[in-house]
């Protein structure tokens, strides 16, 4: 199967810009109870994974930052650990499992590397359940079990 049918489309992203600042990233982060968002580019290249760890360890090992100057460092300074690894668009579901271990969300970015949207750990998981659940439960009881998806 596609992966298209998965994806969270990039207006429907929470996303950050390098450019942006270590305050707009903790404040958005914060507003929808993320802990990492992907960074796209100014050209809409999907460029890497912020956390709020790395958020952390930038406020920690930064002297005289605080929260209030975090407005003066730009996300594009704050090193990254997390390396979200992206899949183009033509990619199969099956091959996004194993990536999914490691990974809350999946970066999907066409031919021209451009960033288009996310594929959420969760969904892979709900598909990997449907599929378990309609091979092992027979028809005519899954009629009449209450379906959690």
């Amino acid at each position: 199967m596609n992966i298209a049918f998965f994806i969270t489309p990039k207006k429907e992203v929470v996303y950050e810009k390098p450019s942006s600042t270590m305050r707009q990233a903790l404040e958005r982060m914060e507003r929808y109870r993320y802990t990492a968002i992907p960074l796209v580019d100014e050209k809409g290249r999907y460029v890497g994974t912020v956390t709020e760890g790395d958020l952390l360890w930038k406020l920690k090992n930064t002297a005289d930052l605080n929260f209030k100057n975090t407005e003066k460092i730009l996300l594009k300074d704050v090193p990254t650990h997390m390396k979200n690894k992206p899949v183009h668009i033509d990619a199969e579901i099956e091959d996004l499992i194993s990536i999914s271990v490691s990974q809350n969300f999946i970066p999907v970015i066409d031919d021209n590397d451009i960033f288009i949207g996310i594929i959420k750990r969760s969904d892979i998981i709900n598909y990997c359940y449907k599929l378990m659940y309609d091979r092992i439960i027979p028809k005519e009881i899954q009629n009449n079990v209450y379906n959690y998806s």
